[in-house]
């Protein structure tokens, strides 16, 4: 392995992926004596950058990692063609030799390419590299529709990508669900359902035969097995991968039957001067595809260089994955199949209308947690995989439904809380309390927790919040690393301030760029203080998703349009108006539990178009796509009501006129009673009302939603202009003080002192700001604008209705709405799960 420790030593390796990278940075770290001198030549014409967030390179994103020190000489654009092991020499393609004591293979993998006919067609490509992704940006550009062959981790974030280009996208995946090797056939089923909800058709379970060729000779469809044909101007495989092996067959080096290099635990190949790490190295049997495992073998070469005599080893790695696809949490951890045998329990829930599976499998005395999968809601993803192996932190019901704070508890000091860097829970609180760290960054930058993934961020700050707090230092509320406020503290600055945009607030007050936390919290921010339309200028930018188009996304990918009824008083010419429009455009129409009609089925160009009828004929948006008011419910009350003691309806029209519009962390729902009999449901409200024989009872906070609550009393018989300064007040401390996407039930739940508290500030001026908020709440009353009406009045903002960027008069034909009547309830179960119960 070399001379003595005086004499520099020469390590090369071959590749510059994550994995090698990460090899390099850790050695040089370690070795400050110099031991080795390090040559790492890759292929590619730029030096390693982060494959996992490969997609984000579309958006602009700068995935390179910082460089290595000069101690380091890296090749880029040539690729090694030879390994002489007797001379220790490698040889690449620009005719360059290379001299070695130590070799280290991290050649990676190459996209796999099922041998189907047409396969080698102009426009299919491959998704695993920069270069990758440019030549299918480049190519996308005048087609409509794609498809991506492979339903795995990459392949849909190949799928994202290429929906974020403009063209249709579909996925093919012969496996009977989408991510078999992560997810059960629960969550797959559910991931599908949000997959297709954001329009685009999966093809589960079908093998394709064919990818056929158009007149001019590129591809222009898939057929499949069973003979249906999908249109796809561009086919993109990322249906896995093969271990990069041949310098090692070349060699002589053992291989896998099924390719990968052989290696022991020390990451050693066969020849004691070679070692191989990353997704070409066959560790017991097993290529690994994580960025964790590909980090612990580099972390086992680098010791192995420096002591070679040392008894670090690579012990396999944790599978365990969470990652946001297209904008739904996805999580695995531990063994979620550990249940198919009967050796163990198997306990889900599934909620089809919010589109959440949760499954853990435990012990078969219920007292282990082996693993499990989340899809829609991976809260408790950081704790749950954290504990794996352990005793199982609650009930099986607390460990579902009770997020991280229900299933955390104290975690041992041993267990791995960011797996893809080895990072245990005490090397995180001694990094703390002996290093003096006060933030999240200082805690990623002192011991790599959070860096790379970033799925244990959540856990990681709980760590630091409880050691800060346990040594009496105060824990800080920072929204995300880009700012050092809380939601509240940002939005004192910008009503302070006068702030109207982003950049100058993130200029002034922040760091950096933003990310997907504190935009779309800045924009609802400058949305409660009246900064003009959403969709004006920089905000339009900031929104989130339905906030683009006005409207909410469904699940086959067309939107939805819910003009405003007050109350639900309606009279028959707009009802008329309703019907005609429905029958016109071929929408679907629904009478929800929040007395609207709701219109299924618009196409994006086609909103414009809808909108403009039913402003004219006296509507204007219900906002079902913000984070604002939605409705306030009502009865009949006394005008109709033998029983009424109040007209719920007249006060459920004030209100609705009053607060419609009204942005805010999260959405607000009301509901108007007319007696106790509470026929509107008033006390399952944010903020609800109940008529007595005096006035008006306020109830406040409840919500009907994961964790129904009910609403406590705030108030009793007020007159009707009490009860509209009470809502007024309390409405503007919410959207004032509570965090982002924060319900009321929650933020009351979280707020010091209480209801007490609150009735002390909102009825008696405990702060002395309720001229404030009085204030506030009539600047939004009096400059009140219909979103939808100004929209039709400005054709820069009609420009962004389009299905298309580059077809944007081209309806969409492939879109068929399904009308889906059966109601189907949550399930909670232990043991086997029965197929058809999920994902229906």
């Amino acid at each position: 392995m070399g001379a003595d420790n005086d004499i520099v030593r020469r390590l090369v390796v071959v590749g510059h992926g994550p994995a090698a990278h990460r090899l390099v940075e850790v050695l040089r770290e370690r070795d400050a004596a110099g031991t080795w001198h390090v040559t790492v030549i890759g292929e590619e014409g730029r030096t390693a950058y982060d494959r996992v967030a490969l997609t984000t390179h579309l958006e602009g994103a700068d995935l390179a990692y910082p460089p290595h020190d000069d101690a380091v000489a890296v090749v880029t654009g040539e690729r090694v063609t030879g390994i002489d092991r007797a001379a220790r020499t490698v040889a690449t393609d620009a005719g360059r030799e290379v001299p070695y004591d130590a070799l280290v293979l991290a050649t990676g993998s190459a996209p796999f390419v099922p041998p189907v006919p047409g396969a080698d067609l102009p426009g299919v490509f491959v998704y695993r590299t920069i270069d990758d992704l440019d030549a299918i940006r480049a190519y996308a550009a005048g087609r409509t529709t794609g498809a991506v062959v492979g339903g795995g981790l990459l392949g849909l974030e190949a799928a994202r990508a290429v929906q974020g280009l403009g063209l249709r996208s579909a996925v093919v995946e012969v496996a009977p669900w989408l991510m078999p090797r992560q997810l059960d056939e629960g969550g797959g089923a559910m991931l599908r359902r949000h997959i297709e909800a954001l329009g685009m058709d999966v093809r589960a379970g079908t093998p394709m035969s064919a990818l056929e060729a158009g007149p001019d000779g590129a591809v222009a469809s898939v057929r499949m097995a069973d003979g249906t044909v999908l249109d796809a101007g561009l086919v993109v495989f990322s249906a896995g991968i093969r271990p990069r092996d041949e310098l090692a067959r070349g060699c002589g080096l053992p291989v896998g039957e099924r390719g990968g290099i052989v290696v022991d635990s020390a990451c050693r190949t066969e020849d004691p001067a070679i070692f191989a790490i990353g997704e070409c190295a066959l560790v017991d049997g097993v290529v690994y595809g994580l960025v964790a495992p590909c980090f612990a073998m580099a972390e086992t070469v680098a010791g192995r260089l420096l002591a070679p005599d040392a008894a670090e080893v690579f012990e396999g790695a944790d599978s365990s994955t969470k990652l946001k696809l297209m904008g739904v949490d996805v999580a695995s951890f531990g063994d979620p199949f550990a249940d198919r045998d009967g050796g163990a329990l198997g306990v889900t829930y599934t909620d089809p209308v919010a589109k959440v599976y949760k499954k853990i499998v435990v012990s078969d005395d219920a007292r282990t947690l082996l693993g499990g999968v989340l899809v829609g809601d991976a809260e408790s993803y950081a704790v749950l995989r954290a504990r794996v192996g352990g005793a199982l932190p609650g009930s099986p019901d607390q460990v579902l439904f009770g997020g991280t704070e229900a299933a955390g508890g104290e975690l041992p000091g041993a267990t791995v809380v960011c797996s893809c860097n080895n990072v245990t829970a005490e090397t995180i609180r001694c990094a703390v309390t002996e290093q003096s760290l006060t933030d999240l960054g200082e805690v990623k930058a002192c011991t790599r927790a959070g860096t790379s993934c970033g799925s244990c961020v959540p856990l990681v700050k709980k760590l630091l919040d409880a050691e800060l707090t346990a040594a009496g230092v105060e824990v800080g509320k920072a929204i995300c690393e880009h700012f050092d406020h809380s939601r509240a503290e940002l939005f004192d600055i910008v009503r302070a301030s006068g702030i109207g945009s982003f950049t100058r607030l993130v200029e002034e007050h922040g760091r950096g760029r933003g990310c997907d936390i504190c935009k779309p919290a800045v924009a609802s921010i400058l949305a409660s203080l009246g900064n003009g339309h959403i969709l004006e200028g920089e905000q339009a930018a900031l929104q989130d998703t339905n906030d683009h188009f006005l409207a909410n996304l469904q699940k086959n990918g067309t939107y939805s349009v819910v003009p405003r009824v007050p109350g639900g008083e309606i009279t028959p010419e707009k009802l008329i108006v309703i019907g005609e429009v429905a029958r016109d455009f071929g929408l679907y129409t629904k009478i929800t539990g929040g007395q609207r009609i709701d219109l299924f089925g618009a196409r994006v160009e086609q909103l414009p178009q809808i909108w403009r009828r039913l402003v004219d004929a006296g509507f204007e948006s219900g906002h079902a796509y913000g984070k604002s008011l939605r409705t306030v419910k009502s009865c009949v009350g006394s005008t109709w009501c033998r029983y009424g003691v109040q007209d719920s309806v007249a006060m459920a029209i004030r209100l609705e006129l009053r607060y419609r519009g009204l942005r805010a962390p999260h959405k607000l729902k009301s509901a108007v009673s007319g007696c106790a009999r509470e026929c509107a449901e008033a006390q399952s409200k944010d903020f609800g009302i109940i008529a007595t024989e005096n006035g008006w009872n306020l109830y406040v906070a409840g919500n009907g939603g994961m964790r129904p609550r009910h609403a406590d009393l705030l108030a009793s018989d007020l007159s009707d202009d009490e009860l509209i300064t009470a809502i007024d007040r309390f409405l503007m401390f919410y959207i004032r003080t509570a965090d982002r996407l924060q319900r009321t039930a929650s933020w009351l739940e979280d707020l010091d002192g209480g209801l007490d508290y609150l009735r002390e500030v909102v009825m008696e001026d405990r702060l002395g700001i309720c001229a404030e908020l009085d204030a506030a709440m009539e600047r939004h009353v009096a400059s009140y604008s219909d979103e939808w009406s100004d929209v039709l009045d400005d054709p820069e903002r009609l420009r962004r209705f389009v299905s298309f960027v580059n077809a944007p008069e081209t309806p969409d034909p492939s879109i068929e709405f399904e009308v889906e009547r059966e109601q189907i309830k949550p399930l909670l179960r232990i043991g086997p799960r029965r197929p058809e119960a999920v994902g229906r």
